[in-house]
């Protein structure tokens, strides 16, 4: 009897055991998030890193609480080559549904680079019904369109970062408009990468600068991707006597286009809206000195040094002790920041379902990076503000002296904007 007994106390321990090892493994069970990106590129780069960043401190803090649980974040990252010459949309869109079937990617943070491939990619999220928070590189209106126009079948869709329409009528104008009032300048020529954003995004800013007294030289000039010599261009804009260059591209080439620029003398003041060559810190280097005076736009704030929140010199900071670099660019602060919304949205919703921290992302409001976070419950796209208090915070900044100096918006501003000794003051 007393065999029995000891037997069955055996047998009822190691089902403890089995049920305690269990109930461990389940609390240790990482979230796992898919980021399907360009990595061999800025935009893609500086997103791995933000969002690995993020997953690690969170991590090193105990992870995320999910009801009575604690998880840890694991990253599983994919490249997309969206941003490579001639690499069709369908390629991304196999790396993204690799990521949900093969290595069972829980969400998606990143999502393709290219405008034309995280469109195609919605339809492919809601089949699954796997929540994505675009960080870093479409900047279409589209996308946010979409959501607005069918909020059922694009409910899943999210995007944290900044967005073209904004970023014109919002950012690019009244900082056009303060540079023609302070300086006296009104002669604008538009270039542009043959890309839908950009493209879109030119013939925007063309309308609204015209109408407000602007002289537009001519339509929007539009490069190929992977061009290597802009003189005819800049030979035309020096030819029209503009006064301010606007530069719409993500292509590394952008870098040679500001180096023919300072070689030329052109007398114009180059704004890149989109330049992601100038928008790294290793620029400088690169270019010899060339592409000093050169404005850049970094979408979000906290891609360059600003007192924006108590956050974001600490994320600044933090990054570049991770990686031996300042944050690089577009891409870097939206990544990170997208993380921690999620973070805060799943224990908000006590669960990794899809639906409930949909719910959760959509009552969001925490300050963040680049300043207050969020989401414009129809379209799901982050609210943007000059105002860190009231939202999402763009930055522009120029080349000055080897560094990069945010000059906009006034809020963040650390200097002003100078223009080039060649250019009639």
């Amino acid at each position: 009897m007393k065999n029995v007994c000891r037997n069955c106390l055996l047998v009822l321990v190691s089902l403890i055991m089995v049920a305690s090892g269990a109930a461990m493994a389940m609390a240790d069970k990482p979230i796992v998030l898919g980021a399907p990106l360009a990595t061999g590129f800025l935009y893609g780069w500086a997103a791995e890193k933000g969002i690995k960043l993020a997953v690690d401190e969170i991590n090193a803090a105990g992870g995320v609480k999910v009801g009575n649980e604690k998880r840890p974040f694991k990253v599983e990252v994919i490249d997309t080559r969206d941003l490579e010459p001639g690499v069709p949309v369908s390629e991304a869109l196999l790396a993204l549904e690799k990521l949900i079937l093969e290595k069972k990617a829980e969400f998606i943070v990143g999502e393709p680079v290219r405008s034309e491939a995280a469109l195609a990619a919605m339809p492919l999220l809601s089949k699954h019904k796997r929540v994505s928070i675009l960080t870093t590189g479409s900047l279409s209106p589209k996308y946010h369109q979409l959501v607005s126009e069918n909020p059922d079948k694009f409910k899943y869709c999210f995007r944290i970062s900044g967005e073209a329409k904004w970023m014109v009528t919002g950012e690019l104008v009244p900082c056009l408009v303060e540079i023609g009032k302070n300086f006296g300048l009104n002669k604008l020529v538009i270039m542009v990468q043959d890309v839908a954003h950009a493209r879109a995004g030119g013939e925007l800013l063309a309308k609204i600068m015209a109408s407000k007294g602007w002289n537009v030289l001519g339509d929007p000039v539009v490069f190929p991707t992977g061009t290597t010599d802009f003189s005819m261009g800049l030979l035309d804009a020096k030819k029209k006597e503009a006064q301010v260059m606007i530069i719409w591209m993500d292509m590394p080439e952008s870098a040679i286009l500001l180096k023919q620029w300072h070689d030329m003398k052109v007398p114009a003041l180059p704004f890149g809206v989109i330049i992601a060559a100038a928008e790294q810190p290793g620029f400088w280097k690169a270019t010899e000195g060339k592409g000093e005076y050169c404005l850049a736009n970094v979408v979000n704030a906290g891609n360059v040094a600003s007192e924006v929140t108590p956050w974001t010199m600490k994320f600044y900071d933090a990054y570049a002790k991770k990686y031996g670099i300042d944050p690089e660019g577009y891409g870097a602060s939206s990544s990170y920041m997208a993380v921690y919304a999620l973070k805060d949205a799943i224990e908000r919703a006590g669960s990794t379902d899809s639906d409930k921290v949909v719910d959760a992302l959509k009552a969001i409001d925490i300050k963040g990076v680049y300043g207050r976070i969020r989401f414009d419950p129809k379209s799901n796209q982050v609210i943007p503000s000059l105002d860190p208090e009231e939202g999402a915070v763009g930055s522009v900044f120029q080349w000055q002296g080897g560094k990069r100096v945010v000059v906009f918006p006034p809020k963040i501003a650390t200097g002003k904007i100078l223009l080039p000794p060649w250019m009639k003051q």
